[in-house]
């Protein structure tokens, strides 16, 4: 097994106990999940780049201010599915965001996309269709909040492509909580439910593994090919319905299985398709 590959292997298990975190805390708003989170971020991103001396106001402003925005809304979207939705189906429609991220760099970056990708993408969207049609827990409104989670994480990720060449990517992961951090405080203002108990374990573990799947995942794409290692983070489905079976009793028919493995085929296809195709 190489490196990149053990890389992202703990940058999937991060991330998935971070999505577990957020289920123990369904008692506590979203906003303020994402203020500790986006604190913890804060702290750490400011003691990387003051040491290094690097500018944490970056260069391209305008992109990094529209990066953490888009990266907050998404965000915000997903903690809310994840505490709404069984946890397999709030983590499959959001990995319908490399599908938005496509389709928006036909735009931004006037990106090509092949005849083929169509397809893949048609197979993915038909199959949050099967999710939605029968799973009756997940209601319309909860699905609607998941589908633009994936849209505003698809419009941050070509952010990020636009500040490749401009910005440090400790910047760039800084002005998530730059934004997100007086935003949530706000809204934490108005409605702020008291932390008890374990919720400080969970919320410090939220933050730290939320930190190391973002550490793991660029030692990941520095260390081998993406096409290589980009598709593994998908292993996070498999991670979600065994969390979702054994901890918090949900289960899944045959179409809603059915539905998810067609989002992931549809999602991993169209990922390394259109990787197979830039190396050519």
């Amino acid at each position: 097994m190489s490196q990149g590959v053990r890389f992202m292997l703990i940058s999937t298990f991060a991330f998935s106990l971070m999505q577990l975190c957020v289920k123990f805390l369904p008692h506590l708003p979203a906003h303020e999940l994402i203020l500790f989170r986006s604190i913890i971020s804060l702290a750490l991103s400011l003691g990387f780049l003051i040491p290094k001396r690097i500018n944490p106001l970056g260069n391209n402003r305008k992109v990094l201010l529209m990066r953490g925005f888009f990266g907050m809304l998404a965000l915000s979207m997903f903690f809310i599915t994840l505490q709404k939705l069984p946890l397999a189906s709030a983590v499959t429609i959001q990995y319908l965001s490399p599908i938005f991220t496509s389709v928006i760099a036909i735009f931004i970056l006037s990106e090509k996309m092949r005849k083929r990708q169509w397809l893949f993408i048609a197979i993915a969207f038909a199959g949050v269709v099967m999710l939605k049609g029968f799973d009756e827990r997940v209601s319309m409104l909860y699905f609607i909040i998941g589908i633009l989670s994936s849209l505003f994480a698809g419009a941050a990720y070509n952010c990020i492509r636009v500040l490749r060449n401009s910005d440090h990517p400790v910047v760039v992961v800084f002005y998530f909580p730059l934004v997100a951090t007086p935003v949530m405080a706000v809204l934490c203002y108005f409605e702020w439910v008291p932390p008890i108990g374990t919720d400080w374990l969970w919320l410090l573990l939220l933050g730290i593994f939320t930190q190391i799947g973002q550490l793991y995942m660029t030692k990941a794409l520095q260390a081998e090919k993406a096409n290589i290692v980009t598709s593994m983070k998908y292993l996070g489905a498999i991670y979600a319905l065994l969390y979702g079976y054994f901890l918090f009793d949900e289960t899944y028919g045959l179409m809603s299985l059915l539905g998810i493995g067609l989002v992931l085929a549809g999602v991993v296809l169209n990922v390394l398709f259109k990787e197979k195709t830039q190396e050519g």
